[in-house]
């Protein structure tokens, strides 16, 4: 099916206990089998494209994230905490607004999505040695079958397999023993963030919901507040109190 085909209008997801959304019902229903079909959510390919970008400079082709996906975006709110998403047709990585990102697996083995699994996972192969000194070159065969491991094992212990899994799966993937420098950068950041100290503030819990976020007291705050208790524990400084005199 061509992706100007006027069947796919609209589809309507629910969000599941892990935050992971899923196709219920959808307007082509004779090309689509909705059963266990993942819809990659605004934020979830927010970072994913953080992913993609920094594979860029080894490789990547951008226009191949476009065409591996529909994009929709949110229409109305439907009985059953479910959300109806309409079709649009904006690319991906200009759109200005949000976007849900169904992956085109109309055609599982030579369909734009399998073309783009496969291509992001050669570009992450390639990142990967040259970014690390391994003994021998590291091969798409040696990651697909460990990563071809891990899904087998989630098959087992009966968990889903979501697009967003699979996708983030190959494009962190790491073997075991090695680090790239951006891992490392983020656990230094991460050390970095552990050491700061808000012990002494006068903090209280703020209810927030789920999509909210968060924030860490500001160090302009933390400064005007260690003032303010100095001046209020600065000691008496003057003489001692003149003794009542006696009748």
């Amino acid at each position: 099916m061509k992706k100007t085909s006027p069947s796919l209008d609209w589809c309507i997801v629910r969000c599941d206990e892990d935050n992971k959304w899923w196709v219920d019902s959808i307007s082509d229903e004779e090309n689509w089998d909705i059963e266990n079909l993942g819809i990659i959510d605004p934020k979830q390919f927010i970072h994913m494209n953080e992913l993609l970008d920094s594979m860029t400079e080894f490789g990547l082709q951008s226009q191949m994230v476009d065409e591996a996906f529909f994009t929709f975006e949110i229409s109305e709110e439907v009985p059953g905490k479910k959300v109806k998403l309409e079709r649009v047709r904006d690319s991906l990585l200009k759109a200005e607004d949000m976007l849900f990102a169904l992956p085109d697996v109309l055609d599982e083995e030579k369909g734009p999505y399998a073309d783009f699994m496969n291509h992001v996972t050669q570009v992450r192969v390639a990142m990967l040695n040259d970014l690390i000194e391994f003994a021998e070159p590291y091969t798409i065969e040696e990651m697909e079958e460990v990563l071809s491991e891990k899904q087998n094992n989630d098959f087992l212990e009966g968990r889903r397999s979501h697009f967003s899994d699979e996708l983030v799966s190959i494009l962190e993937f790491v073997p075991d023993g090695f680090e790239i420098d951006s891992d490392l950068d983020d656990e230094k950041d991460a050390d970095k963030k552990g050491e700061e100290d808000y012990s002494d503030l006068d903090t209280h819990l703020v209810e927030v919901s789920d999509k909210e976020e968060k924030l860490l007291p500001d160090e302009d705050l933390k400064w005007d507040e260690d003032e303010n208790r100095e001046k209020e524990a600065t000691p008496y400084e003057g003489g001692a109190p003149d003794d009542e005199k006696k009748p």
